[in-house]
Parts: structure tokens; sequence; C-alpha cells
């Protein structure tokens, strides 16, 4: 088969919508398989892999990233349901969260408070724009949450969306060594702490390590998600 051949049916399959939603489960399931094999390190995220994978294949075959989502918006739709069954664990460990009811509240605040802020205090330092600042305020929170959230405050929602993946995908690699690193051995924190700071991602990588550690990192994430919508505008305003 000559090249102007497969030209011809690539032409034909990426006009076909199952062709990136296959895609990209086919790059997570070789990321998880990757991930597996590496003993489920920090660094072998598998959603770190999926998008370095998926990024390549748009990249060689020229494909803009409309043409993608159009065909793995099912993925994204998703996102809504996954986030939900996030509370079954979590009204599993209910009592533990009761327990915890007062130290969580002070740690939402200030996890929340020092998200917002520093990032906000280093971009204003260094010139960032208004449009870039408002997309940047709601990046700890869920991917869906902060694109709401930047519609509103007049940022760029696909740039929300990045900045929150970037910040879930960081998280869900540094935060198992870096705590460690801090010597916290109390999993409820442990799992607090990444799910206020690394929303889904470092959630799903607290599941990964720790059962308790993932049911507070759901927690974490949701709570973070509705502060983060009354903070953000006001933190914002401050900035401006």
């Amino acid at each position: 088969m000559d090249a102007p051949d497969l030209a011809l049916i690539w032409s034909y399959l990426a006009r076909e919508p199952l062709l990136w939603l296959t895609a990209t489960l086919t790059a997570f399931w070789m990321a998880d398989r990757l991930s597996a094999a590496a003993g489920r390190a920090p660094w072998a995220n598998p959603v770190l892999g999926a998008v370095i994978l998926l990024s390549v294949v748009l990249t060689l075959t020229g494909t803009p990233y409309a043409d993608y989502f159009a065909g793995a918006q099912f993925v994204h739709f998703m996102l809504g349901p996954a986030v939900v069954a996030l509370a079954v664990p979590l009204w599993q460990a209910r009592a533990r969260v009761r327990a915890a009811a007062l130290p969580v509240a002070a740690a939402l605040v200030a996890g929340s408070v020092a998200g917002i802020g520093t990032a906000l205090a280093v971009a204003s330092a260094f010139g960032v724009p208004p449009e870039v600042l408002a997309a940047l305020a709601p990046k700890s929170a869920t991917a869906p949450v902060a694109i709401g959230i930047a519609e509103r405050l007049g940022g760029a929602p696909t740039l929300a969306a990045v900045l929150a993946l970037t910040t879930g995908m960081i998280g869900a690699v540094v935060a198992t060594p870096l705590l460690n690193a801090l010597r916290l051995t109390d999993w409820r924190a442990r799992g607090f702490a990444t799910g206020v700071a690394a929303h889904g991602l470092g959630t799903a990588r607290a599941f990964q390590v720790n059962e308790t550690a993932g049911a507070f990192a759901g927690l974490g994430m949701g709570l973070n998600a509705i502060l983060t919508a009354i903070l953000a505008p006001w933190a914002l305003a401050l900035f401006r």
C-alpha cells in the first residue's frame, strides 16, 4: 500500500468520532500498564503518560484539538459521574470525617487561601494579564468547576482547564514523595492535603496509596471546589 492510499485511509478514519475515543482509552491503558510495571511510582502517573502519548499522536497527525475533542468528549462527559462516585468511599468513612471536622475545616481554609493567594501573588509580580489571572485563580479546583469559575471571572475556559490539569498532574506526582519527606503519617491529613491541592488527579493517586487517604482526598477536592468558587472572585479583585 503506497503513501496516497494511507493518506486516504487516515483522512477517512480521522472523521470518525470513535477514532479519538479509542485512541484516548488506548493511550490510558498503555500508560496504566507502564505505571503498574513501575510499581505505581509517583512519576509514572497514568494520566500524565496518556496526555503525553496523545499529544505526540495529535502532533504527528496534525490533528486540531477541536477535532480530537469532538470524538473524545464522551470521556469528558464521564468526569461528572466519576466525581460523584467519590462520595461512596467518603460515606463509608463518615465517622472518621465527623471526628476530624475541626482540623478539616482549618486545613480547608488554609489550603484554599494558600492555593489561590500564592498563585495570584507570583503571577501578579511577573505582570501577568488580568484574563490570565482569572484563569489561574481556580487552578486547584477540579477542572469542571475551574472552567465555570474562570468564565465568570472573565478568564479563558481552555486556559483554566489546562492550568487545572497541570496542577493536578504535578500534585499527583509530587504529593507522595513530599509527604513522605515531611514524615506525615496520618492518612487522613495526607489525603485531605492532596485533594485540596491537586483535586481529581491527586485524589486518584491517593486512592492508589491508601483507601482512607483517598476518601479524605475526595472530601478535600469537593470542599475546596466550593470554597474556591467563593474566594476566587474576592482574591482576584484584590490582586487586580
